[in-house]
This record gives C-alpha cells, sequence and structure tokens, in this order.
C-alpha cells in the first residue's frame, strides 16, 4: 500500500488530509492519482460512492490549478446539491495548508440566482455545481467555460437517472477540443457509453475498483418475512432493537413516505421524512437534523436520498423493494461508507421472494434471512 506522498501528493495537502482523518489511500485514490497527476488524459473511473472518489479526483484537479490565472479552470459536476455542496466543501479542506489559494464555488438549484451570479464575479478557479443550474449560468453569460482544461462527471450514471441527459450534453458540448475528461460512474449503461464515445478520447484510461463487486461489499443483506398488515410493527421493533444506530428507510412513494414518518413519529421515534415535494429550505433542515444526529432515522424516496452521504449510518430498510436494480444498489449504498459496515434490510411481503432472488443474481450478493 502507497502513501499519499508516494502517490505524489504536495505535503502541503497531507497535512489537510491528516487532519480529515484521510492517512491511508483507499483503492480509487491509489490507481487514479498517480495517473491524473502524471499526465493529461481522459479517464474513467467505476467506483461506487462511499470508496473515496472526491480525493481522486479532487487532489489532481487541485494540482493542475495555475493561482496566477483568475479563469475557470476546472468544472465538477454532480447530480445533486448534497453531493455539490460536500465536494466543495472536501476542497476547501484540502487546500488548508497550501501557499496559494485556490478558489472554488458551488453553484445548484434552490438558491438566489443574482447571489451565485455575484459569487462567480470573484475569482473561480474550479466550479462545482448540478448540470440544470450551471447550464442556466453558461447560458446566461455568467460563467465562461471556454478555457475550462478539466471537466469532471461524478456519479454520471445518477445524473442521467434523474434526467439531466440534455443539460449534460450541451455542457459536454463546449471546449471539447482543449480539456480533459474524467468520468466516474458506478455503473456503465448505454448511455453512459454514449458519452464517453462522443466526448471522450478514444484513448481514454478505463480504471475499475471491486470489479465483481457492483454493491460495496461492506454491506450485509438481509429480508424478514412479514405481510403488509404487520410492516408498521415489523419497522417498529427493529427500530426498537437498534436505539444506537441511525438509518434510512425507503418507501416507493411520497405519500408513502409521508404517512410512514408520520406514524414512526407517534411511535416517539427522532424520524423525519424527505421526499420531492418538500421546499428546499425544508429539505436542508431535515438534513441538517439528521447530520447533527438530533435525528436518528430519515424516510425518504428513492429521488430525494441521492447524493445523501452521511457517515456512520448503520442500516438502510426498505419499505418495499425497490422496481429497478439500480435502486437498490443506490439504496444500499448509503450505508458502509469509508470503510465501515453497514445492514440493507428488506421487508418481504408474500409473492416477494422471486425479487429477492432476483436480484441476488443479477448483483451477485447473498441475501440471508433475518428472524424477528
Amino acid at each position: 500500500m502507497k502513501t499519499f506522498s508516494e502517490l505524489g501528493i504536495h505535503k502541503s495537502y497531507i497535512k489537510g488530509l491528516k487532519e480529515l482523518n484521510i492517512v491511508d489511500p483507499t483503492e480509487i485514490q491509489e490507481k487514479v492519482i498517480p495517473i491524473l497527476l502524471a499526465s493529461k488524459t481522459d479517464l474513467i473511473g467505476l467506483a461506487q460512492t462511499g470508496t473515496g472518489k472526491t480525493a481522486a479526483f479532487g487532489l489532481p484537479v487541485l494540482h493542475s490549478i495555475n493561482t496566477k490565472n483568475s479563469e475557470v479552470q476546472a468544472l465538477i459536476i454532480a447530480p445533486t446539491r448534497e453531493l455539490v455542496q460536500q465536494i466543495q466543501k472536501q476542497l476547501f479542506r484540502f487546500t488548508k495548508y497550501i501557499d496559494e489559494k485556490i478558489f472554488s464555488e458551488g453553484v445548484y438549484g434552490g438558491e438566489k440566482m443574482d447571489k451565485q451570479i455575484k459569487a462567480l464575479t470573484r475569482t473561480t478557479h474550479i466550479i462545482v455545481a448540478t448540470p440544470g443550474r450551471l447550464l442556466d449560468l453558461v447560458e446566461r453569460g455568467a460563467v465562461d467555460i471556454s478555457n475550462v482544461r478539466t471537466l469532471i462527471l461524478d456519479e454520471a450514471d445518477e445524473m442521467l437517472s434523474m434526467g439531466f441527459k440534455e443539460d449534460l450534453n450541451k455542457i459536454l458540448a463546449y471546449n471539447t477540443k482543449r480539456r480533459n475528461t474524467w468520468l466516474f460512474s458506478a455503473t456503465m449503461p448505454e448511455e453512459i457509453k454514449r458519452i464517453v464515445n462522443t466526448y471522450m478520447s478514444p484513448n481514454a484510461i478505463k480504471i475499475e475498483v471491486n470489479k465483481n463487486a457492483l454493491v460495496n461489499e461492506n454491506i450485509s443483506h438481509h429480508y424478514i418475512h412479514t405481510n403488509i398488515k404487520e410492516k408498521l410493527n415489523m419497522i417498529i421493533r427493529i427500530l426498537d432493537k437498534r436505539q444506537e444506530e441511525r438509518g434510512i428507510i425507503f418507501c416507493r412513494t411520497k405519500a408513502g413516505t409521508k404517512a410512514l414518518a408520520l406514524q414512526l413519529q407517534n411511535e416517539g421515534f427522532a424520524v423525519d421524512a424527505l421526499e420531492g415535494d418538500m421546499q428546499q429550505k425544508d429539505r436542508d433542515k431535515v438534513m441538517r437534523a439528521f447530520k447533527n444526529e438530533s435525528l436518528q432515522i430519515l424516510v425518504s424516496t428513492d429521488v430525494s436520498a441521492r447524493g445523501i452521504d452521511v457517515n456512520n449510518l448503520g442500516f438502510v430498510l426498505h419499505h418495499q423493494l425497490p422496481e429497478q436494480l439500480d435502486y437498490y444498489t443506490h439504496r444500499s449504498g448509503r450505508t458502509a461508507r469509508a470503510g465501515k459496515t453497514g445492514q440493507s434490510i428488506a421487508l418481504i411481503i408474500p409473492g416477494e421472494m422471486q425479487k429477492v432472488i432476483d436480484i441476488q443474481s443479477a448483483l451477485g450478493i447473498t441475501f440471508r434471512e433475518l428472524a424477528i
């Protein structure tokens, strides 16, 4: 195992990393960092969330910035406001001890446009953005991305599944000649292959981490036999047993999410809902409470939980299994982050066992029955 310094990271960054308890490089960091530091190349990184991607692309991108030049030199695009804020915060922390100032700005929907336009009039070397808001700003002439040298797509498959295909294509069509593109994705659906073939060099380097593990291997998968009437009681019993742990319960619908959160609140649990109809400020409030641990449980729809990165989540609970396979990967990937272990528990009603069997064979995982 190599150290960050052996990978080529400057010692002023290593001091900042130590403070964040980032001491030993993860597999993706070890494979990607030396390549990105040494050569101007396009790169495809296949890795689950929670594997340390932010530092894998963030450190090389910081090393590439010329601080004497005040233009926007790098663009990091991510699917959700939460992920954008998180990446920007990490970049800021990485640069704590470096000599020159590298300025990054986060750009996303749900904030006042003029506030962001004003922030971008200051020197900005790196923009971290959601696709929709970035495109808005580019089309208004508030951001010039024509001199961007590095374009990074983080969680590219999530961006496509959230409907950002058109926006991404428009952004990717800018300044293709002059830049390198680094694309990170957990899966490689056809749409991602199309982006790679259209906008990236045929010599792009491809790095895969835990090739066979479509799902993070620190997660154990379980199912519990129950029926519709018993589901609520079953959830209450599970939560009673895990009062020390924090988790997310996934529901398929917004209405189901709200109803379950209310039922659990009435049972005295520290729980709140996250769903698509919420105002951004309410969503932020719930996320803050969850992060500072005044909330123990989050009840969420699939889309609302995208991009959530909270450490030390002990479990995810599936009120129902999702319709789509990749949703199972995204859901269960909220736990067992940064090297920790976690459990994914599905409530199964009669007739649903086939779903468990399908997920097992498609994702190469094993479910064990939990008896409560």
